[in-house]
């Protein structure tokens, strides 16, 4: 019976970990299956939200503070965001990576 409350699976989740391309983590229409997908864990298992938000390392006090200065707004939304946002830190931070290492040569410096 729990599964007919739960629309989404974590296939969109996994679509947004998997993803190198800013501009889809960036649709709203992404952006909504997310919060629905994160509202569902809300209702249905917490737990296991508490254990994506620590895997993804979303800020837990940048999400605390979110969600107490806005209590009217749609929490998934909030964390869907933040995870958006997390994802694409790690996108900027392996592209950094990669040019640094091409500027390099791939030789360590002394």
């Amino acid at each position: 019976m729990e599964k007919e409350l739960q629309p989404h699976n974590s296939s969109v989740l996994d679509e947004v970990i998997a993803c190198n391309d800013i501009a889809v983590l960036n649709d709203e229409f992404l952006v909504q299956q997310l919060a629905d997908y994160i509202n569902q864990l809300i209702l249905t298992n917490f737990e296991r939200l508490v254990q994506l938000l620590y895997r993804i390392d979303v800020s837990e006090a940048k999400l605390k503070y979110l969600l107490k200065e806005n209590p009217n707004e749609d929490a998934g939304r909030i964390i869907a965001l933040l995870i958006i946002e997390r994802q694409i830190q790690k996108i900027k931070f392996k592209k950094e990576m990669s040019e640094n290492e091409r500027d390099d040569g791939g030789e360590e410096r002394l």
